[in-house]
């Protein structure tokens, strides 16, 4: 595979892992990411909760909480670290500011059009921007108001496609459309980053995501012109992930039809694993009394059905009467624990053949 560089980075492997929340994605599986050549990342989504006995104030205890994590992961790897951060959440300028002064090497922003994020880079900051899209038009407009805005145009873009796990960017009828499938979206991306590149002499390198697995997946990606892959899944079940063996084996268990699209609270669809718990929500047993955290903007507690933070704490844990846990599409390929090393070897095997 041919590195992926991002504007002074260079990934070995052009592999970023996917920042999964909440807590499974830490310093745990992000160093061991790093470790092989790829991007490590941290999910900054409910850290409020993981590191409550720092602060009773969910706020404060995001920010230590991402301070720590930051600082275990750099502890043990000298590879790239990154920060996924999602526009939603309400301590989204908490998160950003944090991280950037933490000097992470990448934040990685989606759940929404993170249109203000370099105003928040100081002189000196080396942290790269990377906004995750669903579309040509939110791209172009990334990079239009960044410009004339801030006079800055990302250092990468990832497009996330229907086949991801978790919170999607998509309508629900769109999500088994071919029109907004990632073989299709990559050339429209990519047809319009390329004014920018040659406007601004600047290289903005495309990262596809959404159901990509194997090497193989990779390969093919590539091949449309994509520079590297962000995947999340495969790395779930692995012994570095930072997820109870529980939730592990939760993917292990999931046979293809089991994995499903729910609605969520936060106003988007997302796909996930079949549970007890999505079971009692789809039968109208579950109704939050009150919001205690208010951690998303878009929650509406009045016609939430759940709260979804304490559904993925829950899950967590291994939880599933009271949790789910988010899924791509090929979570059910899994069938063993791996370690991060093997996954890297086996994606690098599966390139090489298809190739």
């Amino acid at each position: 595979m041919k590195a992926l560089k991002i504007g002074n980075l260079t990934i070995q492997v052009p592999v970023i892992q996917g920042g999964m929340g909440v807590g499974i994605s830490l310093s745990g599986l992000a160093s061991a990411v790093a470790n092989e050549g790829g991007v490590g990342v941290i999910s900054s989504a409910g850290l409020g909760l993981l590191y409550k006995h720092l602060s009773g104030n969910y706020l404060e205890a995001s920010i230590h909480g991402l301070k720590e994590e930051i600082r275990k992961a750099r502890e043990k790897t000298f590879g790239v670290i990154g920060v996924n951060i999602m526009v939603a959440m309400t301590n989204y300028v908490d998160m950003i500011k944090t991280s950037i002064a933490e000097k992470v090497d990448i934040i990685i922003a989606g759940a929404g059009l993170p249109l203000d994020l370099p105003s928040f880079l100081k002189k000196d900051s080396s942290t790269k921007l990377i906004p995750i899209v669903s579309s040509a038009r939110a791209t172009k407009i990334i990079c239009e108001k960044w410009k004339a805005n801030y006079d800055y145009l990302p250092d990468a873009v990832i497009v996330e496609g229907p086949k991801a796990g978790g919170h999607l960017g998509f309508k629900q009828e769109q999500i088994e459309d071919d029109n907004f499938s990632l073989e299709k979206l990559v050339p429209e991306i990519l047809s319009e980053l390329k004014p920018f590149e040659e406007r601004e002499k600047k290289s903005i390198p495309l990262i596809a995501a959404g159901g990509i697995y194997t090497g193989e997946d990779i390969s093919k990606i590539m091949k449309l012109g994509a520079s590297g892959v962000q995947m999340a899944t495969r790395f779930v079940t692995t012994h570095e992930c930072d997820a109870s063996e529980g939730f592990k084996q939760a993917y292990i268990d999931a046979g293809e039809k089991d994995i499903e699209i729910i609605k969520s609270p936060v106003g988007m669809p997302g796909r996930a694993i079949f549970s007890g718990f999505i079971s009692k929500v789809r039968n109208g047993k579950k109704q939050p009394k009150k919001c205690p955290f208010k951690c998303i903007k878009t929650c509406d507690i009045s016609k939430s059905p759940y709260c979804i933070i304490t559904a993925l704490i829950n899950a967590l844990k291994g939880n599933f009467e009271n949790g789910f846990a988010f899924a791509g599409t090929n979570a059910f390929r899994a069938t063993k624990i791996s370690s991060v090393r093997e996954i890297f070897q086996a994606l690098l095997k599966e390139y090489k053949e298809s190739t």
